[in-house]
């Protein structure tokens, strides 16, 4: 295993030092570090972050390799800092048993870019109608502790029960995805004032909101531990800061594009700004902003969402929803939110490797400490080329945008993944 001397980089905001990293972990940092066997990377002007890590990632293997395998959506990953990523469920065949999250799990070892955690389903086949294998899942080589139908709600309040009681047995958590399926049929995106000039039907916000109210009070009174996937409203804020002052065990995320774009996107019927939830309102925005800063919203969560083609530029009505996040994520977080480092850290790495409980992520660079870490210029710029992404899709809602922020290197446990802002393998 090569060593790597990391010269005059500033960990997660703080004067420049050095890093030494051996063996898979960081074995010293300090100024004026020197050590002859080492590859030097120079890190003037960098800052050094805990290898980032994403709760919500769509890698659509198996089943529909045409838009993502996990090892290209692995690379993307490492492209954009991460370490760690968590495999939605919605592949085909539906990760509902042990048998299929084991698969995900192990073509994520053999792709060695990023340690990819599968998220199983929380009910067969996402239907919505009996409980998945949960407790094979948590036991298989994959140890699976977060259950999620995304791209569905758990809209039967008993089986949402029922899965918040059972995995109280393994401290494992429900990632909700929160749409009152009655409230949203046919729905095109956000109810409001661009809705109704363009004609198309909304996504009121209602639908998330009283979703995430009903399974607070189940998590209450059950005393388990709810996940709130995508949060998209200043209503839904206002829920979960009211549940966390209670004591509820709740965390949520919001995604990249949340923070930034709004529902007037669709006034181009461009297919690339569908997704679900739908992009809501400037005062929405605002709200979510003023949440992730305030720790109501835990961490930010890429919903990395890739798609085929034929299933993205078509009619507005017929595009499946949904936008690439893992390349962009960290620039779209330092033009939100500035170099606030130690804020970003704790949004986009300690905290997400906390709620998946994934041992040795989330922690900042120091000695003894597995050398998961990332390495941004923050000085740079760069315009988003969607020919040059790594994904196997384009649906990124940033194309030709320019960005803050470029990723230099990432490292998994010692060992580079990205470097020179370029996938070693």
């Amino acid at each position: 295993m090569t060593a790597y001397l990391i010269t005059s980089v500033s960990v997660v905001g703080a004067a420049p030092t050095d890093l030494l990293i051996r063996d898979g972990v960081v074995a010293e940092v300090g100024p004026g570090l020197s050590a002859p066997d080492a590859t030097v990377v120079d890190g003037t002007g960098l800052v050094a972050l805990p290898g980032l890590v994403d709760l919500h990632t769509h890698l659509r293997e198996p089943g529909r390799e045409d838009a993502e395998t996990v090892e290209s959506g692995s690379r993307a990953a490492a492209l954009g800092g991460y370490t760690a990523v968590c495999a939605m469920a919605n592949t085909s065949p539906v990760a509902d048993t042990a048998g299929v999250v084991e698969q995900v799990w192990r073509l994520g070892r053999e792709a060695g870019l990023v340690d990819v955690q599968p998220i199983g389903a929380v009910t067969v086949g996402l239907a919505g109608e009996r409980l998945a294998e949960l407790g094979a899942m948590a036991d298989s080589a994959a140890r699976v502790r977060i259950f999620s139908d995304d791209g569905f709600c758990v809209a039967d309040p008993k089986l949402m029960r029922r899965a918040l009681e059972y995995v109280k047995a393994f401290d494992g958590i429900i990632a909700q995805h929160a749409e009152e399926p009655r409230l949203t049929e046919g729905a095109q995106m956000h109810e409001g004032e661009v809705s109704t000039r363009l004609g198309l039907i909304g996504w009121p916000a209602v639908a998330e909101e009283a979703i995430i109210a009903r399974d607070v009070l189940l998590t209450e009174h059950v005393g388990g531990r709810l996940h709130v996937c995508h949060v998209s409203t200043a209503g839904s804020v206002e829920v979960l800061r009211q549940a966390k002052a209670r004591g509820v065990r709740v965390t949520a995320e919001v995604t990249p594009h949340h923070l930034l774009l709004t529902d007037e996107r669709a006034e181009t019927y461009d297919p690339v700004f569908k997704v679900n939830p739908p992009l809501r309102t400037a005062a929405d925005i605002a709200a979510l902003r003023a949440a992730l800063a305030d720790g109501v919203l835990d961490v930010i969560a890429t919903d990395h969402a890739p798609h085929a083609v034929e299933d993205k530029e078509c009619e507005w009505a017929y595009a499946r929803p949904g936008m690439l996040g893992l390349e962009t994520a960290l620039s779209i977080a330092l033009d939100v939110l500035g170099p606030q480092w130690d804020l970003i850290a704790e949004r986009m790495s300690r905290t997400p490797a906390r709620i998946a409980g994934l041992t040795g992520h989330g922690v900042d660079p120091a000695p003894g400490v597995p050398a998961n870490l990332t390495l941004v210029d923050p000085a740079a710029r760069r315009t988003i080329e969607p020919a040059e992404l790594a994904s196997r899709s384009r649906n990124t809602p940033y194309a030709r945008m320019t960005l803050p922020g470029r990723i230099v290197a990432t490292f998994l446990r010692g060992e580079p993944t990205v470097l020179d802002g370029k996938a070693v393998k």
